[in-house]
């Protein structure tokens, strides 16, 4: 197996949406690499067999977990992880993802990223569950932090205490995306450029970016708008303190003309050159 240390630079790239799926083939120059969203591929229609097989020759591909409920106490669905096994093998990524959160409770799935408790007992069960994935998927896995619009009862430590445990204890990469980092700030009110002293920036392999919108007083991260300052500016940031492998744009609602898409490759991939992170 690969280590974290061994991973190439990727660039800037874009979590794949069938919505500009024309776009990508015809405008593959634009693009570094390619996001893959691992439950949209797990179904095997001859299109979206056709499509895969035309992204894996044009692109490198990173698979991206939503439904593996890391953080589940009860354990983890081993059919399930079999089929995420399949795919990530198949595709042969340089690393792949998945959330630090739990999707499912008691074996219902429960249909959005929940947060973990900051606690001895959830960083046990979600470290537990990791190392079960890893003896299954012989690939580095990168884990990425989540939004949570309230802090879950029975914390033990901060969250960027629990960070630090947890990428020790599992030898995991950490996805940081910066537009939860920037959500959570402003939404609990707390500095995110002292969150980042606070976390292991050494083990950041990969960011994520994008706008959300505002409900009241609620930031929620919607994935819906062009990428705000605030965002650009953090993420400047982080790449000037850390050796980011690559970057990856998440639009999933209200989704541009790709011009306006790749506009934010373009910006994103010269924040990476200014600080020397790839040619």
């Amino acid at each position: 197996m690969s280590t974290l240390d061994q991973i190439p630079s990727l660039g800037a790239g874009i979590g794949y949406r069938p919505a500009f799926r024309e776009d990508i083939f015809s405008r593959s120059d634009e693009v570094d690499f390619l996001e893959l969203t691992i439950e949209h591929f797990l179904e095997k229609p001859a299109k979206v067999e056709e499509d895969l097989q035309r992204l894996m020759n044009l692109f490198t591909l990173i698979p991206h977990g939503l439904n593996l409920s890391l953080g589940s106490a009860e354990g983890l669905n081993e059919a399930y992880v079999d089929q995420v096994a399949e795919f990530v093998h198949r595709v042969n990524p340089p690393y792949w993802s998945e959330h630090i959160a739990f999707t499912s409770a008691d074996g219902v799935d429960i249909g959005h990223l929940a947060p973990l408790p900051f606690s001895d007992e959830a960083l046990d069960a979600l470290c537990h569950n990791v190392e079960q994935v890893r003896k299954v998927i012989d690939v580095p896995l990168v884990l990425e932090n989540i939004t949570y619009i309230v802090n879950m009862p029975g914390a033990e430590m901060s969250e960027a205490e629990f960070l630090n445990t947890l990428l020790e204890r599992t030898g995991c990469g950490l996805l940081l995306d910066v537009t939860n980092l920037h959500t959570n700030s402003v939404n609990h009110g707390f500095d995110p450029y002292a969150f980042l002293d606070d976390i292991p920036l050494e083990r950041v392999v990969q960011l994520h970016f994008v706008g959300g919108h505002q409900r009241g007083k609620v930031l929620v991260d919607s994935h819906s708008s062009p990428t705000p300052e605030e965002v650009w500016q953090l993420m400047d940031k982080v790449v000037e303190r850390c050796q980011v492998k690559g970057i990856i744009l998440e639009r999933d609602e209200n989704i541009p003309p790709f011009d306006e898409l790749s506009n934010e490759l373009a910006r994103a991939r010269e924040i990476g050159r200014r600080h020397k992170r790839w040619d």
